[in-house]
């Protein structure tokens, strides 16, 4: 169990098609040994959509990790136990997400968790899922790619023919890519 008392901040955001590949591989990390926060972004926590309902993936999280997801801003202001966090994961992370983090913008419980964790000397995992991600999140990527602290899970064009513009992570390297950043280390390779 390589990650046996290690302490993980999981943040999902809104790209709610990601959660069924995501939640399973949550529940690997625990099985491994990590205790996972789970913290969701406003949308994340309160819109349902063709995708499945919030309520549902709210109380699959909440049963895997045996911890209320943290989902306002005022809770995530109110957490203060970052000296024994280990590493913040964020995925899926949506386009918005991904350009408030490369400005700066700390505005939503998942992101102000992210501040904290940076602020602490600590990594972020990227699990990336937006389908603007090699038009307008093209830079914004580019930027994080180049940030102290900040790694990918492997990513790739999620449909090439009907979405040219679209990358999802590959939820199958959530778990080796945790296992790298631990060390500081970038999983290569992160285009596939």
């Amino acid at each position: 169990m390589l990650l046996k008392d290690k302490k993980i901040i999981f943040g999902l955001t809104s790209s709610q098609y990601a959660f069924e590949k995501t939640i399973p591989q949550i529940l690997r990390l625990t099985k491994e040994g990590a205790e996972v926060i789970p913290v969701m972004s406003y949308d994340a926590y309160n819109v349902d959509s063709k995708f499945g309902k919030a309520k549902e993936f709210i109380k699959k999280i909440e049963e895997i990790t045996s911890k209320k997801v943290i989902h306002t801003n005022e809770e995530a202001d109110n957490f203060n136990d970052f000296n024994e966090i280990d590493l913040m994961e964020i995925c899926p992370c949506s386009g918005n997400t991904i350009g408030k983090l490369a400005i700066g913008i700390m505005d939503t419980p998942v992101l102000k968790m992210a501040r904290k964790i940076l602020r602490s000397d600590k990594c972020i995992v990227l699990g990336i899922a937006t389908a603007d991600g090699l038009a307008g999140n093209a830079e914004n990527i580019g930027k994080l790619l180049n940030r102290k602290n900040i790694f990918f899970v492997p990513f790739r064009q999620d449909n090439p023919i009907t979405k040219p513009r679209s990358l999802s992570f590959e939820p199958k390297y959530i778990y080796d890519t945790t296992t790298y950043v631990l060390n500081k280390e970038q999983i290569q390779p992160i285009l596939l």
